[in-house]
């Protein structure tokens, strides 16, 4: 999977832009990272794995623990 990074100013409206960027052939989904506000990537993780532990998904939940201890 490719991803594209877009960086916005202050005070853009991100939801007018995310509904834009879902509209274009192509994109599969839009992700609002701020990394400005790192709690907020937290939740996101345990949300997610949350998830994964409820669909049973251990082999994309271990692997996603694995990229981040490996990850740079």
């Amino acid at each position: 999977m490719k991803h594209l990074k877009v960086n916005i100013e202050s005070g853009a409206d991100i939801d007018v832009l995310k509904n834009t960027l879902l509209q274009l052939k192509g994109v599969a989904s839009v992700e609002i990272v701020d990394e400005e506000n790192p709690e907020s990537e937290l939740k996101k993780a345990f949300a997610k794995t949350k998830e994964q532990l409820k669909k049973g998904d251990y082999e994309t939940l271990i692997n996603d623990i694995f990229d981040i201890i490996i990850k740079k």
